[in-house]
């Protein structure tokens, strides 16, 4: 058994809402992406060294950390000059699911609970990782923050999703890597909450307050 088990209330959940990037999917292939291959293909574009490459972008991406922007690849193509969707693709190959993910999501689909995919990525990411990965046929709802105009980390998203979709907050469980995300949902109502410690496989597990936590989805598998 896994030592981080956490006994949910299965019985008390009706659906069940899993963010995408550092949750299902190894947050590793984002980290390359936008901490290595975006800073050496603009210092490629723009005549400089990697480490110059770094100093400039790293901060512009610090700062809109929590934003639509910075998930946008439409923004960071015009603000860089580079095709943002097409060097995703050329990295694909480091697109991984996290340990345990398929089992979790098969024992949730033979429980009748609704499945739903919950994620700030570009629509463009977003269907990128769904054909690399054959996820998608899991999922009853899967929803997007870009159609909605604000991330999930702002309150607008919530009142979006639960006036277009049939959730009913005390009876969700939320599953994420990201605090402020879970953050945002408990203000909403989402009754149940846990964050993921380890979304990125070369990395050790982090330390999350105010959460239950597990490293990974391995832990919460319904009974």
């Amino acid at each position: 058994m896994n030592r981080n088990q956490i006994a949910l209330p299965w019985h008390r959940i009706d659906s069940v809402l899993l963010d995408m990037d550092g949750t299902l999917l190894d947050l590793n292939f984002d980290n390359h992406f936008w901490l290595e291959f975006v800073p050496r293909r603009y210092a490629q574009r723009h005549g400089l060294t990697l480490a110059e490459a770094k100093r400039k972008l790293l901060p512009r991406f610090d700062a809109l950390q929590g934003k639509l922007a910075w998930y946008c690849l439409d923004y960071w193509s015009r603000e860089l000059a580079l095709d943002l969707s097409g060097l995703k693709a050329e990295v694909a190959d480091l697109i991984r699911i996290l340990p345990h993910v398929t089992d979790f999501l098969e024992a949730v689909r033979r429980t009748g609970k609704s499945l739903w995919l919950v994620t700030n990525a570009h629509p463009d990411a977003l269907a990128l990782k769904l054909e690399r990965t054959c996820l998608r046929v899991f999922f009853d709802h899967i929803v997007c923050s870009h159609h909605y105009g604000y991330p999930k980390e702002d309150r607008r998203f919530w009142q979006h999703l639960k006036r277009e979709l049939p959730l009913v907050p005390e009876r969700t469980l939320m599953i994420d890597d990201s605090v402020a995300v879970l953050e945002a949902a408990a203000e909403f109502g989402i009754a149940h909450l846990v964050a993921v410690t380890r979304p990125d496989s070369r990395l050790p597990p982090r330390a999350v307050d105010g959460f239950p936590a597990v490293e990974d989805l391995g832990a919460l598998s319904p009974p």
